[in-house]
């Protein structure tokens, strides 16, 4: 019985993290994130794997030294409601890796690239094959824009910047 249990939690747990929705569509009349970190996917695709950076179309992001409380508040709504029911905010494993230091084990470039381009970036990169294996649940593709993969990104700065 508690075999059964234990897969209809895992069951529920997966669909719960996962986006069936179809990616979103481009909205001409969307804001526009003014950090010009973003470098084109075909430069990015045709260029050698970077382990620092990984891989994706985020090659250069600039960060400031003070960090924006606006993204923070946008990057903890998709916190809470993509990310929560998988990853903690301390060092402690739930389904996927507790998010505590990962801005200082792992590059801004890395850690954009892997949110938004889980697959690939499981793929290729050997850290993202290990979290793969510890976890054993490959992340879904959660579908998030440019600006809510920064405003995640800032969320995480925040959230290893407090004690």
């Amino acid at each position: 019985m508690k075999k059964y249990v234990y897969t209809a939690v895992l069951l529920g747990l997966t669909w719960a993290c996962s986006n069936n929705s179809q990616p979103p569509k481009e909205d001409s009349s969307a804001p526009v994130v003014e950090d010009n970190s973003l470098a084109s996917s075909t430069s990015a695709s045709s260029a050698a794997y970077d382990s620092t950076k990984g891989a994706g179309k985020y090659t250069n992001v600039a960060l400031t030294a003070t960090l924006d409380q606006k993204m923070i508040a946008a990057g903890k709504t998709v916190y809470e409601v993509k990310c929560a029911a998988c990853h903690k905010l301390t060092d402690e494993k739930l389904v996927g890796p507790g998010w505590k230091g990962v801005t200082t084990r792992k590059s801004p470039e890395w850690i954009m690239n892997f949110v938004s381009n889980t697959d690939e970036m499981i793929d290729k990169d050997p850290h993202a094959q290990a979290m793969l294996a510890v976890c054993m649940v490959r992340m879904p593709n959660q579908h998030l824009s440019d600006e809510e993969t920064r405003d995640v990104l800032e969320f995480m700065r925040n959230n290893d910047s407090s004690k």
